[in-house]
């Protein structure tokens, strides 16, 4: 494509120099951090290099700066985010924080990224009960009356846990009807919101949802090691801090109290030092997002996954990702009969396109600085010779 010519998009592509080298396409992967992520990780380095502890009082505020804008893009109150190092923990944080005794409940999708499944699974070890939604010959989708089926099974669940956007084709559940169906049998709602968080917009708390994480390097466009946890300030208390330390308390300065007081607020589950470099990186491209504005970013890529729908089965290819106004994400999954994925993911890398195989296809996830150039070249990459 010429990149000399004007770009119509919410991000500016000038921020991404990946667009220099790659047709980057796997932000459902992991995203390149943008450029001024990678100025602010700088930064926050050269100036602990040159000062110390003379500049962590500064970076500690822009942290919190940043626990704030994470908050907005969250739709959540600032006192109910911490900062975790991965979507992973903050599931750990949530699975083992919480007090089980034998025959609890848990209600969880069968299809998860393990991350997603295996805290659950683990509890089974406790003696918890962990009943999986099937998704088996549902083709694209997982409606809610799937997981009103299997939580009407048994016992009310004490944990109902999902991915807000299914990470192999890319289902997205509406969390404010399932966090109804919680409420309505005294389940809390657990969602890994990492597939849609900074592409889709959010409003977490009015929907309902009691813990939700995710982790930068995605769709929040910043770097590996750094991400955040929702918890909802009505459930806090019954998360027990499974690594408490000098940052999770009322007096974290007063190192002559040994009372063991709880900081208000989620970031008593931090524990130690946080990793500021990753937090102002992440900060960076937060800010990034919501200066284009999430809605401006979801309906860009949304279009942009209409047209390599469209393109794809007029191309002969199979489209596995659900299109419809509820379901539809940032991912699109297809595949071509005939093919591996596989190899036709590294064929792809060979044309300078990058994607990645899942879910028995590959999966497509562009952000707001892609064009339809960049679709139109994928299709015609993958199509030449199907008609």
């Amino acid at each position: 494509m010429d990149e000399t010519r004007a770009v119509d998009t919410p991000l500016d592509r000038a921020d991404f120099p990946v667009t220099a080298h790659w047709n980057y396409l796997n932000h459902a992967g992991t995203s390149p951090p943008s450029g001024p992520a990678v100025a602010a990780m700088h930064r926050c380095a050269v100036e602990a290099s040159e000062g110390g502890t003379v500049a962590f009082e500064a970076h500690e505020a822009r942290g919190e700066e940043v626990r704030a804008a994470a908050a907005r893009l969250m739709g959540v109150p600032t006192a109910d985010v911490a900062f975790v190092k991965n979507t992973t923990e903050g599931l750990g944080f949530v699975a083992n924080g919480l007090a089980w005794a034998p025959g609890d409940r848990v209600v969880v999708p069968d299809l998860e990224f393990p991350s997603t499944l295996y805290p659950w699974l683990a509890l089974r070890y406790q003696g918890v009960l962990v009943d999986l939604v099937p998704t088996s010959g549902r083709g694209r989708t997982l409606p809610i009356d799937a997981y009103a089926e299997v939580v009407a099974a048994g016992p009310p669940p004490k944990v109902v846990a999902a991915s807000w956007v299914q990470f192999g084709r890319g289902w997205r559940t509406d969390l404010a009807v399932l966090a109804q169906l919680c409420a309505d049998v005294g389940a809390l709602l657990c969602a890994d919101v990492i597939q849609g968080l900074g592409v889709v917009p959010a409003d977490l708390e009015a929907w309902g949802v009691d813990f939700a994480m995710a982790d930068s390097h995605k769709w929040l466009l910043g770097p590996l090691g750094v991400g955040i946890l929702y918890v909802r300030g009505s459930v806090l208390d019954r998360l027990r801090p499974l690594e408490p330390g000098w940052a999770s308390v009322a007096h974290r300065e007063d190192w002559d109290n040994l009372d063991l007081v709880w900081a208000d607020g989620a970031c008593r589950l931090e524990g130690g030092s946080a990793n500021l470099t990753g937090i102002h990186a992440m900060g960076a491209s937060i800010d990034l997002l919501a200066e284009a504005g999430v809605d401006r970013i979801w309906a860009h890529v949304s279009a942009l996954c209409e047209r390599l729908r469209e393109g794809l089965a007029a191309g002969g290819a199979t489209v596995l990702s659900d299109g419809s106004e509820a379901g539809r994400s940032g991912i699109v999954t297809f595949s071509v009969d005939g093919a591996d994925p596989v190899l036709l993911t590294a064929a792809l890398r060979g044309e300078g396109i990058v994607c990645a195989p899942r879910a028995g296809g590959v999966r497509i996830s562009p952000h707001g600085y892609n064009t339809t150039d960049d679709i139109d070249a994928l299709v015609t990459a993958v199509t030449a010779g199907q008609k």
